[in-house]
């Protein structure tokens, strides 16, 4: 699976910003399929992802409420709906995908396989 990361960039807090994730290569089918991010200076962590086949989402506990991530399926397409962004989110996104994953495993940055390039998000105060 190929994925493109793309819709970084600056935005104000309190704003909003759309990511997108083009994914090629495989039929998704039975794929889950999300997002990371990484800080400067911090590890990556997970912050939403869905299962492909069910769009069953799930959050970290740091942009639920703010954030919404859904799918296209006939495009091939993950988005990222980011409102009311904090400067703490500032950080580089990444989407990722893996097959089979159960539900339980979808925040586990180690269970994915796939990873796209990244796009920065900066959001300033």
């Amino acid at each position: 699976v190929q994925l493109q990361a793309s819709g970084g960039g600056l935005v104000q807090a309190g704003g909003s910003l759309r990511l997108s994730c083009a994914a090629s290569g495989r039929t998704l089918s039975n794929y889950a399929i999300g997002w990371f991010r990484q800080a400067p200076g911090k590890e990556r962590e997970f912050v939403a992802a869905v299962k492909w086949s069910t769009s069953y989402p799930m959050y970290a506990d740091s942009v639920k409420g703010r954030f919404t991530i859904s799918r296209d399926r006939a495009k091939n397409t993950l988005w990222l709906q980011m409102s009311s962004p904090k400067p703490e989110d500032t950080a580089r996104y990444y989407c990722a995908s893996a097959q089979g994953l159960i539900t339980s495993s979808l925040p586990n940055i180690d269970s994915y396989k796939f990873w796209g390039q990244g796009t920065l998000v900066t959001v300033s105060s």
